[in-house]
This record gives C-alpha cells, structure tokens and sequence, in this order.
C-alpha cells in the first residue's frame, strides 16, 4: 500500500521505527554527544600532562634559582601554572560525578596527579612565607618590642653577667684557698688571708 508513496513519507510517518535504539548508549547519551564529549576529556587530559611538565620545570628553578629576584618570579610562574592545573582538576571532577561517563579510571589517576603537585606547591608557598616572616616579620616585630618587656630583658641580662662574674670570684677565691693549703706549716700572715678569703666566699 505505501509503495508508490515517497520515502520522505514513510520517515515522517513511521520515525519511531527508523530511528533505531541503537543508535544510542544506554546511559541515554547519543553516539555523536559521546564522541564529542570524549573529545573534550581527551584535550583536558592532554592539557593535565602539559601543565604538569611545565610545572616540574619550574619548579626545579625554583629549587635551582640562586638569585633571589629570579626565584620569586619562578614562585609566581609556578602560582600561575598550578592556579590552571586547578581548574582542569574541578573539569574533571564535574565528569567524575557524571553517569555518562562509565570508565573514570583515566579521570581518577589524573586528578591524583593534579593533587599531587598542589601539595608540592603548598611546601613552595610556605617556605616562602616563613622566609618573608623570618626577615621582615621579625624585623618589625623588633621595632613593636613591649616597653616593659624591654625592661625585663635587660633586667635578666644584667643578673645573667652579674651571676658569672660572682661565679668567676669564688673561683679565683677558691684557687688562692687551694694554694695556701698545699703544705703541713702555714706562716701567720696566710692563715690570716685563708680566713680572710673564706668569709669573702661566705659573702659572695
């Protein structure tokens, strides 16, 4: 009966039957959106294996760099490259959560990766600031020094140098007590020194 009809017709009358299920996955996603997509994580991941070379290479300048002009410029291209491996890594955790996407293997190992150097970048990023707390922190910190604190830091000092110098007179007592001891007989002007010593001791 529909043999003299167009083929136009029978499509727009019978689609359902033309338009075959298996064109599509059972995720719901046609063929063609599955290529494209796998497309778009095929030049994200190229992008992670990019960024990361370029990230080890600056940071072995980093590490490498003995001017400290030239490092801190390193330390801010280095910011630059991990800011971008960051925004591959939320990408990729978007298609992480996607049930259209069955093997997430790939996904998973290159966001480990991404991870990887965002822990290496923080040990960059703090020894930075310690070195910046080290000299400039603790420059100013001198100049904002408590009155009161003061005092008590020269306070200290002084019983400090006071108490050695008292420890270097016993001991010079105590040298001059030890040579008027050595022999069995003592004139009288020395047991006269040795006791006059002893209660010097006594006073310090």
């Amino acid at each position: 009966i529909f043999k003299d009809r167009p083929c136009w017709t029978l499509a727009s009358r019978f689609p359902a039957r033309l338009s075959h299920p298996r064109n599509r996955d059972r995720s719901g996603i046609g063929m063609a959106d599955k290529r494209k997509l796998q497309g778009e994580i095929d030049r994200c991941l190229k992008k992670v294996t990019e960024g990361v070379e370029t990230f080890e290479d600056i940071w072995q300048k980093v590490h490498s760099a003995t001017n400290p002009n030239q490092k801190e410029k390193y330390e801010s291209d280095l910011k630059k490259e991990i800011k971008k491996l960051q925004r591959l890594r939320d990408q990729i955790k978007t298609w992480l959560q996607s049930n259209d996407i069955k093997d997430k293997r790939q996904l998973q190992d290159n966001r480990k990766i991404i991870e990887t150097q965002m822990e290496r970048f923080k040990v960059v990023e703090r020894e930075t600031k310690t070195k910046a707390y080290s000299k400039e922190g603790l420059q100013g910190l001198a100049m904002k020094v408590d009155p009161a604190q003061k005092e008590r830091e020269e306070i200290r000092g002084w019983l400090s140098e006071s108490i050695e110098s008292l420890n270097r007179q016993v001991e010079q007592f105590e040298s001059e007590m030890e040579t008027l001891h050595v022999g069995s007989k003592r004139k009288r002007g020395d047991k006269e020194k040795l006791e006059r010593l002893e209660g010097q001791i006594g006073r310090a």
